[in-house]
């Protein structure tokens, strides 16, 4: 029983979002396109003026999220090394300086995890709960978009000390979409208008 417990809590782990985390080693692109040329323009995004940082693939993992219908996408959320700090530290409200990046996938299945983890799967479960199990595995397919908060009091005081970003395939999304940021971010106010927590 002790066996099948830990080889049912490995499948789980390897059919959770966690299996989007290789996908952070690829670079938020379109299709064949040089990751490097993507960003060479750095158009800002309207309104707030910011510009994707050049480094950001590189920044400390802060945590994961899936999101369901209808948009079905996979998400991680990375922080500098001044977010980063913040969050160790629980210090609220984040202090200028900070900037935390979501980068999104759409959610997908995968026929090559599912074909390495079903024998492991089929020692100790049923056909039944094997389906399930793999029929709830996904990974992270194509980029959807990546955003960013920007922490400065000073210049974003009107909307609670943080500017926002939205770039979809490298090119900042249009200005009515960066209208809605700061609305949406409105409830998580005493948490400083960050909805993700950090998953240690």
């Amino acid at each position: 029983m002790k066996t099948t417990r830990i080889l049912v809590a490995a499948a789980l782990i390897a059919a959770t979002p966690l299996t989007l985390l290789p996908a952070l080693a690829q670079p938020l692109q379109r299709a064949g396109e040089n990751p490097a040329k993507q960003q060479a323009d750095g158009a800002a995004a309207p309104i707030y003026g910011i510009r994707a940082p050049q480094d950001y693939r590189d920044w400390t993992l802060i945590s994961v999220a899936r999101v369901g219908v209808p948009l079905n996408d996979m998400r991680a959320k990375l922080g500098n090394d001044v977010a980063i700090n913040a969050y160790r530290e629980g210090n609220l409200p984040f202090p200028d300086g900070t900037i935390i990046a979501r980068l999104a996938w759409n959610q997908a299945a995968s026929e090559e995890d599912n074909a390495l983890l079903r024998p492991l799967l089929e020692r100790n479960l049923s056909p039944e709960a094997v389906q399930k199990l793999l029929s709830e595995s996904f990974v992270a397919g194509p980029a959807n978009n990546v955003q960013f908060m920007v922490k400065d009091s000073k210049k974003y005081a009107a909307t609670g000390g943080w500017g926002f970003a939205q770039f979809t395939n490298g090119k900042p999304d249009g200005e009515a979409v960066h209208k809605t940021c700061f609305g949406c971010h409105a409830p998580a106010k005493d948490r400083d208008f960050v909805f993700t927590r950090y998953s240690p």
